[in-house]
């Protein structure tokens, strides 16, 4: 397990990210993370329940369903927290069939921890308001080309934000995974058609090989500050 600790958006996170051990079923590989996850972040004074997002990655599209369906038994009720899951074999370097990265966030005097599921329900949440600001969950679309899913991403996630209380120019953080099989230089140039990012925002890409859903060639996460409230 690697742990980081560092400031962000005025306030203290800690970062863990790990395999899981072999075990006799998908399920118990990924409640022997998550276990292993709480008892580091009770070291710091945390617990799953100040889980801001979670990234899950399964070595094959079996791992990372029957790793989703678990994570969403484990993070219930006040722990629910913004999530992803991928298909990537090259994050693996065990033997292990899930991986996960977790976020979490030292919560600030009187803070505010707000889960917010979509209507109806999912096994993920749709997103976490924690504090000033807003995680969603990853966004994808099934649409046929990448050229036609960038778009329709960017618009999703523009609704997300304002349904949470955001907008597009509050945006502090986007992360985009992009099929292995589409160019990231194709990436760049659709987004620069779309609307323009904040200056202070910070992009990250990386590149997996699935996700939820058959057709999806792109999957984007975010974090944006609730509407109104000045950068920290």
């Amino acid at each position: 397990m690697q742990t980081k600790i560092f400031s962000w958006l005025g306030g203290e996170f800690i970062e863990l990210s790990g395999e899981a051990r072999l075990a006799a079923s998908i399920e118990e590989e990924t409640v022997s993370l998550f276990q292993s996850f709480e008892r580091e972040l009770k070291t710091h004074g945390l617990s799953l329940e100040n889980t801001v997002r979670t990234r899950l990655w399964g070595r094959d599209r079996e791992a990372r369903n029957l790793g989703t369906a678990t994570r969403s038994k484990v993070l219930t009720g006040s722990a629910k927290a913004a999530s992803s899951s991928y298909v990537s074999t090259n994050r693996f370097d065990s033997v292990g069939r899930v991986a996960l990265d977790l976020l979490a966030a030292r919560p600030l005097r009187n803070a505010e921890r707000r889960p917010v599921d979509f209507q109806p329900p999912r096994n993920y949440l749709c997103y976490l308001r924690q504090d000033s600001f807003i995680f969603l969950s990853g966004y994808t679309s099934a649409a046929e080309t990448l050229e036609s899913q960038v778009p329709e991403v960017i618009k999703a996630v523009t609704a997300g934000l304002t349904v949470a209380g955001s907008m597009w120019d509050e945006l502090v953080k986007m992360s985009l995974f992009l099929h292995r099989s589409q160019k990231l230089e194709t990436l760049k140039e659709l987004l620069g058609k779309g609307p323009p990012l904040p200056a202070n925002c910070q992009i990250e890409f990386g590149f997996v090989e699935g996700y939820a859903g058959d057709k999806s060639l792109l999957e984007v996460e975010t974090t944006a500050r609730m509407k109104g409230n000045e950068p920290r």
